[in-house]
């Protein structure tokens, strides 16, 4: 397995964790009867529990972003260490955005987002 690939995964893992935060901080907010239900009626999170549903929603929105550029590399054999570097990197700022965005701040969690984006824009352009 690439490195690339490995990053990916580990990737996939971070959110899962993500995902298990989330519902732990909507079950504190609103109780697990709210949750376990259809979600019409449900109320607006807000505080912890709702800066964990949008960094959940980015995390997922990231992930469908990344894959492709990775399994792309792969599937083209055209890893290398910049390729390495950028997934490293990715993976470094995403999980510094799963603690920055729920800590709720602002111009640091633009930054870290911002580079995370590069790093995939990066991906892209080495793919092609």
């Amino acid at each position: 397995m690439s490195g690339e690939l490995g990053i990916l995964a580990l990737y996939g893992l971070l959110v899962l964790i993500i995902l298990v935060v989330q519902v732990l901080t909507a079950w504190a907010q609103v109780g697990l009867p709210m949750l376990a239900r259809p979600r019409d009626d449900m109320p607006r999170l807000t505080g912890m529990a709702g800066r964990m549903e949008r960094c959940l929603s980015n995390s997922v929105v990231a992930m469908a972003l990344f894959a492709p550029a990775v399994l792309i590399l792969v599937l083209r054999e055209a890893t290398g260490g910049g390729t390495l570097m950028a997934a490293q990197l990715f993976l470094l700022v995403r999980a510094a955005y799963a603690v920055i965005y729920p800590a709720g701040i602002p111009w640091l969690r633009t930054g870290v987002w911002a580079l995370g984006f590069l790093a995939t824009l990066y991906l892209y352009i080495a793919a092609l």
